[in-house]
């Protein structure tokens, strides 16, 4: 019988729609909770052990209590086998790495662990390469290539790993970054290790990577492009990065560079809206989304972008979203389709399909998007 081990980051991923960037540390939870953060981790788990629950007879799941795993694994049909103890409403990265330190002692055949960047980091620091993991996408930054595409992806990768359908193995980065210079508008990514995942291209997201400095020529080209087919009638909200970041610059406006803006007639109306604040502003007025994939994995929704959530999505409509993208960065996903994790699969489906992509003035091209 094999046996799977699984640990649930309870409160990763509740920075992302109230646009806190993260939530590490308990001043930044905290600050979160009062801006009325939900958790999203157990919900998204739940998604990835759906598609491994026909095999519960097959396979022993071990996790820790309550809200770590324990809860989620029985709500889906499983009998796991708790271990440790937690206070609960009150877990810590030691709980993390405790729980990672106990699992890897019993010698389990994968993984599965719920969380982002700062999840993964902790479980390398105590295992190392000794097993073979498998990251269950649910927090705001999620530059290490150890996560799933999205929790079903997760699911359908390790079924596949555990019946010996997918044999190949990888050493994935652990990436993570200082969040405190990430909400000042401030990049600084360090490798952490790597652990060992089960590889499977389309399951799998890539190691995220930034624009080249010599991509401002084809940036400044894009957003002329933008500025110039503006209109009066739409609120414009303009997603993170570098490329959209060139929209700002091209109209002299101050920007968040990492947070989520919003612009009215070519002026600014406010800067690192959360999506409370983005649902107050186009309540009454029409809007468009301007977006840009994430370099090296392809994401338009669902990494770092959180504050565009379905609801914001919806009330925008699929034909008002703008996606812009340098020849350079379509190119380095090798043909891999654009990608979305909203957590709204409906919503995840409904975007599916080709997009045009603005790569320069009076430059489109048509592109895949696909889950």
């Amino acid at each position: 019988m094999k046996k799977i081990g699984l640990i649930i980051n309870p409160i990763a991923g509740m920075g992302g729609k109230v646009g806190l960037k993260g939530t590490d540390g308990a001043t930044i939870l905290s600050q979160a909770k009062k801006l009325g953060a939900e958790q999203i981790s157990p919900e998204r788990t739940i998604g990835a052990l759906k598609r491994l629950v026909f095999l519960k007879d097959e396979i022993e799941l071990i996790t820790y209590p309550g809200e770590m795993g324990g809860d989620v694994s029985k709500q889906c049909g499983f009998n796991p086998r708790v271990i440790g103890t937690i206070t609960e409403d009150n877990t810590t990265a030691d709980d993390t790495k405790q729980a990672a330190k106990e699992l890897c002692n019993l010698q389990i055949d994968l993984l599965l662990f719920s969380g982002g960047d700062g999840t993964a980091r902790d479980i390398c620091e105590v295992i190392g390469d000794k097993i073979v993991v498998l990251g269950i996408p649910t927090g705001v930054k999620m530059h290490s290539a150890v996560y799933a595409h999205n929790p079903i992806r997760a699911g359908d990768l390790a079924v596949l790993y555990l019946q010996g359908k997918v044999k190949a193995l990888k050493e994935a980065e652990v990436m993570d970054i200082d969040e405190e210079a990430f909400r000042s508008g401030y990049i600084s990514a360090k490798l952490y290790g790597y652990l060992t995942i089960p590889f499977e291209e389309r399951h799998t997201q890539g190691l995220k990577t930034g624009s080249p400095p010599t991509e401002s020529y084809s940036q400044e080209a894009i957003a002329q492009e933008i500025v110039d087919s503006m209109d009066d009638d739409h609120l414009y909200i303009i997603g993170p990065g570098t490329t959209t970041k060139s929209v700002m610059e091209k109209l002299n406006l101050r920007y968040s560079l990492l947070g989520v803006d919003v612009i009215y007639r070519k002026k600014l109306i406010e800067v690192d809206l959360n999506e409370k604040k983005l649902l107050e502003q186009i309540k009454e007025k029409k809007a468009k989304i301007i977006i840009t994939p994430i370099g090296g994995q392809g994401f338009l929704f669902g990494r770092g972008n959180q504050q565009l959530s379905p609801k914001v999505i919806r009330r925008v409509g699929k034909d008002n979203i703008i996606v812009i993208a340098t020849k350079h960065k379509i190119n380095s996903l090798n043909g891999r389709p654009f990608l979305i994790d909203t957590g709204d699969n409906q919503l995840d489906l409904l975007l599916q399909g080709y997009t045009a992509v603005i790569t320069g003035y009076h430059e489109r091209v048509m592109y895949k998007i696909d889950l």
